[in-house]
């Protein structure tokens, strides 16, 4: 999530150049389901989390079609599926296996779609595709399918967004000094906002969801802020070099699902990492 530095647009919705309302009652529905699903039928949650990767694989492909760079869309969806129910019900090694598997479908399947020209250009972006989002997107899986599973995904998500939030909030106020030329509308000011925010929220959650020491939570917070950060930029990059200022138009106020997964696929592994170390 990009912030604006105060002062750059009229007012309202428009001076964050959001439309504010409507991001905020997407964001909250979305939350509703996550939250909801996590606690009551993991596999629900693991639905939600097969159709938002799937919308965001369909996302990156056509945006890749807008510089003529053919991904073949069927295997690329058919292996996030693969993907999530593999990690979920076999583990890290299925998670790894379906992934391996779907590379080699994914080289074979351009080679008899759109012949030798560009094949290199199409099969590296189908390789890119296949792990942004949709291997990374596996770990949630992973997560999940452990007892406290619903625990360890709440911090992940839960901290997350915080970093959004609180870079969002504190770049529209206080946004001075700009962060990278990148994403223009990214302040320091806005990730002091971010850091703060991830260590407060990190901290609660770890000590009253996991039994945990504060300190656990503020390192986790600290480090989603940071590697949120480098999830925007890269999202960023992409969108520069695609010539695309969203990759798609679902979520009202916030743009595409992959503009909103950008942050969470940097975040998860690190996270998975931690809290798998630690509990």
């Amino acid at each position: 999530m990009e912030e604006r530095t105060a002062g750059t647009s009229p007012s309202g919705g428009s001076r964050t150049g959001r439309n504010l309302p409507a991001a905020i009652l997407s964001g909250v529905a979305l939350g509703g389901a996550v939250i909801v699903s996590l606690y009551t039928i993991k596999e629900i949650f693991l639905l939600v989390v097969v159709a938002a990767v799937g919308i965001g694989v369909v996302e990156l492909v056509k945006a890749f079609g807008t510089r003529a760079i053919a991904v073949p869309l069927v295997p690329a969806v058919a292996a996030t599926v693969a993907m999530q129910a593999g990690a979920y019900w076999g583990g890290d090694g299925w998670l790894l296996g379906v992934f391996a598997v779907f590379v080699f479908v994914m080289l074979v399947w351009r080679m008899f779609d759109g012949g030798t020209d560009g094949y290199v250009r199409d099969a590296t972006a189908s390789v890119f595709t296949l792990v942004y989002p949709s291997l990374l997107a596996g770990f949630v899986a992973l997560m999940l399918a452990q007892d406290d599973g619903a625990d360890r995904v709440l911090i992940f998500v839960a901290v997350t967004v915080a970093s959004d939030i609180g870079g969002y909030f504190a770049g529209v106020l206080f946004g001075r000094h700009k962060m990278s030329s990148i994403s223009p509308k990214k302040t320091w000011e806005g990730f002091a906002g971010s850091v703060l925010t991830c260590v407060a929220v990190g901290a609660w959650l770890v000590v009253w969801r996991m039994d945990g020491a504060i300190w656990q939570g503020a390192v986790i917070g600290v480090l989603v802020a940071a590697l949120a950060t480098i999830g925007d930029l890269i999202e960023s990059m992409i969108k520069r070099d695609l010539g695309i200022k969203d990759l798609g138009s679902i979520m009202p106020g916030h743009g595409g699902i992959m503009d909103r997964l950008d942050s969470l696929v940097a975040t998860l592994v690190p996270v998975w990492v931690l809290l798998g170390l630690w509990f």
